[in-house]
């Protein structure tokens, strides 16, 4: 007997592979006309490759950028847990203290 949660289990994961083979028709669409593309012209205009050197760097600052984002996030969590933690604990000390003075 199959749960709820296996059949939306399995349900998110067919859809997922409906995308990943939509993107691959998509990627496979995509190099046949940058062969032809290619293939076409002799040499790659020089405003072209100058657009093209310009987008590879801008790409790359923002990977580092994305790349320091996410592990100053993976830090604040990791304090955000802690802080929870310690917050946790002075909550279930002071609730075991309470009841001895009494």
């Amino acid at each position: 007997m199959a749960y709820a949660g296996e059949r939306a289990d399995l349900r998110a994961l067919e859809e997922l592979e409906g995308l990943l083979r939509a993107v691959s028709e998509d990627l496979t669409g995509w190099r046949a006309r940058a062969l032809r593309a290619e293939g076409s012209s002799g040499r790659p205009d020089p405003e072209l490759r100058n657009r093209i050197a310009d987008l590879e760097s801008e790409n790359k600052t923002l990977r580092q950028r994305v790349d320091a984002a996410r592990a100053r996030v993976h830090e604040m969590l990791g304090r955000l847990t802690f802080l929870e933690e310690q917050a946790r604990e002075a909550g279930n000390g002071r609730g075991a203290a309470g009841g001895r003075t009494r």
